[in-house]
């Protein structure tokens, strides 16, 4: 069958509008979000089989208040020390973690003050978002910053589907490019809404060809704004098993051994201790030399249900509330006090 010439011109015609509509709506996007999409720098220590050394973590995030809360990604700041922000324009400004999930890749920062021009973002409804949709991420992979990359959404998964040690997140998995620095970044859909923060990539080769996962932001909300996860300050490891036995834990128990605690943190202020030396046991790597919490107010630490259920306890708890934390310290078993900030 012979096409009319007419059909031809208008088909390409079609294409031809299509494609600056496209291109008009993503950059009248752009312009909306970057005010609310910022630059986060953060600096931490680590002790590694070199010994001691700083350490830093580039990632983005997105302002969601008046009052300074910023999201993001817990793996960029759960553990560091010193945090600051910078929003578009270049102003930067310190801030702190005032919550953290990491099970979930989710933390929550509050800002000392907030720049003027800095926009709040609109945060959607996750539940709503379909796969085939255009998306829209901001951020600054390998530290370009306010960088935009477009795409759809692939898939959805459920919490403790797709990443084992994120099992309270749920996922948008996208097309959209994503690389080391975009971490803790917003997705918005085509209304300049934030569905999702950037969490990970999954590549063969470590590039930004692989599967890209974003946190809902319904999981975040939930996490991070209802509950309110607490934050402690610590990074360590459950000892369990073979483990626990090289480490003569007593009576049998299994516990958490601290391997760094963030500076100006509760547990800083709690007078718990990182670890000092970097071993291989057992054929695992361990930070040697930092407490081992036994229990906290009788819970004891040995397992992931427990460790759940200890800090849905404190993070239900009021500020000034006591805790006794029982620790193992240089062979020695120790009881301290803290209070909750």
């Amino acid at each position: 069958m012979r096409i009319k010439p007419f059909l031809i011109l208008f088909a390409a015609t079609l294409v031809w509008c299509s494609a600056p509509a496209a291109a008009q709506d993503l950059r009248k996007i752009f312009k909306e979000v970057s005010p609310s999409v910022v630059v986060i720098r953060a600096k931490g220590q680590e002790v590694t089989s070199a010994g001691t050394s700083r350490f830093s973590e580039t990632g983005s995030g997105v302002l969601i208040s008046q009052d300074g809360k910023v999201m993001t990604a817990a793996h960029v700041v759960h553990s560091m020390s010193d945090i600051s922000v910078e929003f578009l324009g270049g102003e930067t400004v310190a801030a702190k973690v005032v919550a953290s999930e990491p099970a979930a890749d989710l933390s929550l920062l509050q800002l000392e003050r907030v720049p003027p021009g800095a926009r709040v973002a609109r945060l959607a409804d996750s539940n709503t978002v379909q796969v085939g949709e255009q998306v829209v991420i901001v951020g600054a992979p390998y530290g370009l910053s306010y960088s935009l990359s477009a795409g759809w959404i692939s898939a959805r998964w459920a919490p403790n589907t797709v990443y084992k040690d994120m099992p309270l997140a749920e996922f948008l998995q996208t097309n959209a490019t994503i690389n080391t620095g975009n971490s803790g970044g917003p997705m918005f859909n085509l209304g300049g809404e934030v569905i999702g923060l950037v969490s990970h990539n999954i590549s063969k080769s470590g590039g930004s060809e692989g599967l890209g996962f974003v946190v809902t932001i319904n999981t975040a909300k939930q996490l991070l704004l209802e509950k309110k996860s607490f934050w402690g300050g610590l990074e360590g490891q459950l000892l369990t098993g073979d483990l626990a036995d090289f480490l003569n834990l007593p009576n049998n128990q299994n516990g958490y051994l601290i391997k760094s605690v963030a500076k100006g943190s509760p547990a800083d202020d709690w007078g718990l201790r990182g670890g000092t030396t970097f071993a291989t046991i057992g054929g695992q790597q361990v930070v040697l030399g930092g407490d081992i919490v036994l229990a906290v107010n009788g819970v004891q630490t040995g397992s992931v249900a427990n460790m759940v259920k200890i800090k849905d306890q404190i993070s239900a708890a009021k500020s000034g509330t006591s805790l006794t934390i029982t620790i193992l310290r240089a062979g020695r078993v120790i009881d301290l006090t803290a209070k909750l900030p």
